[in-house]
Formats: structure tokens, C-alpha cells, sequence
């Protein structure tokens, strides 16, 4: 969530259902989320149910991350078995649920290794180690690597990550920043080609790109095909590491299983998290074999990898193969795109356009429209509807990949009567 954004809606502070106290919740939990005004007590499918049994339709899906939805049968089972058996031993001796994971996804990716985690930010952070060691190990007379990432990025909270992200804002008050970052504009090709030859000089040079096949935090701007195309020539050219981070846009979220499968290209490392486990805590950094130069002592995780985990990431790839998925999300995404391109035409001074791939859609807001996303966001709370703002100009739309044709028109009308009271107010 945008940390700009104030939400002032009142709800009531004590609900019978559940005793729950928001008093005593912002008394005891640090104030670090502008948080929407419900609490939620339970979901299943595309819907949540808050304290006060109010129903919503969830296009948020945790932030793109509750993949099969909520309360699904399959994920259910496999966690309910696993926690009976074992949830955690730590990374002292082997876990078979990690190696059948690891294996799972190495058949289906470009990846010949894989390292496990428990967010995105670690996963990110896991990547710039390693573009890091590889730096210096292969790439011997690199003494102070650069890593180039995008103006407009988001890549984590963490100081590196937070460094990685190429937005002012969320690095305010936090400095000093971590050393060995540049920043370059998202799909042009011109900026990333001068970076190189500047920052070519001395003991500095460019050792890896880092960027988001599309990016989500930055108002869900998709990556240009023959940007990342000559970007992967100009790599390769320059003995240079492309690191995808797909945190948001991996595990189906975009119609294909790995957001890298829409660019025609392949990247050396890339992350993942949000949706690898459909809402249970996971990360993972992947690699090929030619820069997999982590050893014992380089890097390492307690909790990262664990058997609950892994069985639940497994059961989450395992059932988007089964159930055919991804055909779920290209036609429910080009349902939803559709409709909201329609929205777009009709209002083109409040609406500058809708883009996305699958189910990870952006609908912009025009800069001189008397509104803002959180406004509309707002609005759509009130019917029901919850989507989410990706910066104060854009509205995003992350559901569950198993969402329903029915559920997608029963989100547009709930938005089109959100956006009539925000117009009419």
C-alpha cells in the first residue's frame, strides 16, 4: 500500500462476532500500514467476510499472493496433512518437501538451481548477494559492482532492496543507502546502453540489471518485448547478469507460469514469493548453473525452505498444472481488461488507459481527474469490492487466478457504482 494514502472511514471498534478492538489492535501494533478500515475474519473462493459479517470480493488476493484464493480445498489438505507431520527442522540436514519443490520448479523454468527463503525481499536480497559474489569470484578484477535497476521499481524493504528500488520515497529518512546501485528509466534501452559505458571505468563496473518483468508497485507497467530482447543481447555482450525479479508477476499471475515467458527471454537469476505458496510465507531465488556461486557460509535462512512451506508451494504449482489455470487467467484477464477499456472510452478525461498481463491489471487515472485511486478504492469498499491502488494515479486489479467470469462482472458493476458516487459526491 502506498504510504501516502490516508484512510479515515470509521468502522466500529468492538463487533460481536469476534470481540474485535481496534483501540487495543493500534495500541500493541506498530503504526507502520495505512490500513482500510475492516477487519477480516474469514474467506473462501474470491470472498472475504470482515468482523461485522460483511461480504467482499477479493481483488486483491493479499497483494497477488493468495493464488488459488481462500480456504481451497487441495491447499487445505496439504497443509493440514504437513502440519501433523513435521513443519520445521532448519537447513541442518536435508527436507524432502524442499527438494521435490526445488525439482518442480527447475523442470518447469529456465532455472538449474533454486535457494529458498521466506519473502520477497529476502528472495531480492538473496539475488544481490549473489550477483555480488559472482562479481568478484568469476568476474576477478570487478572490485566495486554496480547493480543497474529501474526508475519506478520496487524490489523490498530491506536496506539493499530498499536501495534496489528506484523510488525516492520509500528510501526517505533511511540513509545512508547501500553502496553499488544506479538507476536507469524503465524500457529504454538508450539509458541502460550509457549506463553501461559510464559506469565502465575504474574499479566500478555494471554487474548485473535488475528488473521487474512488469512493473506492479510502479502503476503495473508491463516491460516492452524488444526492450528485454536487446536487453538480454547487451547482457550477454557485456558479460552482465539479468536478474528478473518476479515477486508479483511469477506462479500464473500473468497467464504464463514465470512473468520472464512473456518477454521471449531468459534471465540468469530471477525471485519469487508472493503467489509461490498461495499465502503461506515463502521466497525463492533461482539461478543458472553458470552463476550458481553460493557455498556453505555464503548465504542461509532458519525458517526459508521448511517442509510446511515447500509442501504448500508444491500443492500450489502442482494444482495450477492439474487444473488448467493458466487458461483461467488469460480468458479472465481479457475479460476484466476489456471491461475496464470499455469504463476508459467512456470517460477519457478521467482515464488515460488500462495495461496488464493475465490477472495483475492497471487502470490509470488522468493526473488532472478530481479523484485518486485511494478515493475510488474507498468507494469500491463500501460496495464490496476490494481492489488496491498501485501509486496515487492508479487503481490495481490482483484476484485469486481461480476468479470466475460471473465474479469478474459482478467486480465491474461493484466498480462502476463505486466510481458514480466518487463522481457524484
Amino acid at each position: 500500500m502506498s504510504p501516502e494514502i490516508v484512510l479515515e472511514q470509521p468502522i466500529a471498534n468492538v463487533t460481536p462476532q469476534t470481540g474485535f478492538d481496534r483501540d487495543s489492535f493500534n495500541t500493541y501494533v506498530m503504526n507502520t500500514y495505512g490500513r482500510f478500515p475492516i477487519a477480516i475474519a474469514k474467506g473462501e473462493g474470491c470472498r472475504l467476510q470482515d468482523t461485522e459479517g460483511k461480504e467482499y470480493l477479493d481483488f486483491v488476493a493479499g497483494i497477488a499472493t493468495c493464488t488459488l484464493g481462500h480456504a481451497h480445498p487441495k491447499l487445505i489438505e496439504v497443509v493440514s496433512k504437513q502440519i501433523q507431520k513435521l513443519h520445521h527442522v532448519s537447513n541442518l540436514y536435508y527436507i524432502p518437501e524442499q527438494g521435490e519443490l526445488a525439482k518442480w520448479i527447475v523442470e518447469h523454468s529456465c532455472a538449474d538451481k533454486v535457494f529458498f527463503c521466506n519473502s520477497g525481499a529476502e528472495a531480492n536480497e538473496a539475488a544481490i548477494k549473489l550477483v555480488r559474489k559472482y562479481a568478484h569470484r568469476v568476474l576477478d578484477f570487478l572490485e566495486q559492482p554496480v547493480i543497474l535497476t529501474a526508475k519506478a521499481s520496487f524490489h523490498g524493504r530491506t536496506l539493499a532492496t530498499l536501495t534496489a528500488t528506484g523510488q525516492p520515497k520509500y528510501q526517505k529518512d533511511f540513509d545512508p543507502l547501500v553502496p553499488g546501485f544506479a538507476y536507469v528509466p524503465y524500457n529504454d534501452i538508450e539509458a541502460v546502453e550509457n549506463a553501461i559505458a559510464d559506469l565502465d571505468e575504474g574499479n566500478r563496473r555494471v554487474a548485473a540489471i535488475m528488473l521487474e518483468p512488469l512493473q506492479g508497485e510502479g502503476g503495473v507497467r508491463p516491460g516492452n518485448i524488444d526492450y528485454f530482447r536487446r536487453l538480454r543481447q547487451i547482457c550477454d555482450q557485456n558479460n552482465v547478469l539479468l536478474v528478473f525479479d518476479e515477486v508479483q508477476v511469477g506462479v500464473g499471475r500473468t497467464g504464463k507460469l514465470w512473468g520472464y515467458e512473456n518477454l521471449g527471454v531468459e534471465p540468469d537469476i530471477f525471485t519469487s514469493a508472493k503467489g509461490l505458496a498461495g499465502g503461506i510465507p515463502i521466497g525463492a531465488m533461482m539461478c543458472k548453473q553458470k552463476c550458481d556461486v553460493f557455498e556453505p557460509g555464503s548465504h542461509a535462512s532458519t525458517f526459508g525452505g521448511n517442509p510446511f512451506a515447500c509442501a504448500s508451494g508444491l500443492a500450489v504449482l502442482q494444482t495450477i498444472e492439474s487444473d488448467n489455470i493458466l487458461e483461467n487467467v488469460i480468458a479472465r484477464g481479457e475479460q476484466l481488461r476489456a471491461a475496464l477499456s470499455a469504463i476508459v472510452v467512456q470517460f477519457p478525461e478521467l482515464f488515460v488507459e488500462v495495461r496488464g498481463w493475465g490477472l495483475i491489471n492497471g487502470m490509470e487515472i488522468r493526473e488532472s481527474a478530481p479523484f485518486t485511486s485511494a478515493d475510488i478504492v474507498n468507494a469500491a469498499l463500501a460496495e464490496g469490492l476490494l481492489i488496491a491502488p498501485a501509486g496515487p494515479k492508479v487503481l490495481r486489479f490482483v484476484p485469486p487466478l481461480i476468479v470466475t467470469e460471473a465474479e469478474v462482472n459482478e467486480a465491474v458493476a461493484k466498480l462502476k457504482i463505486a466510481m458514480s458516487k466518487v463522481l457524484h459526491h
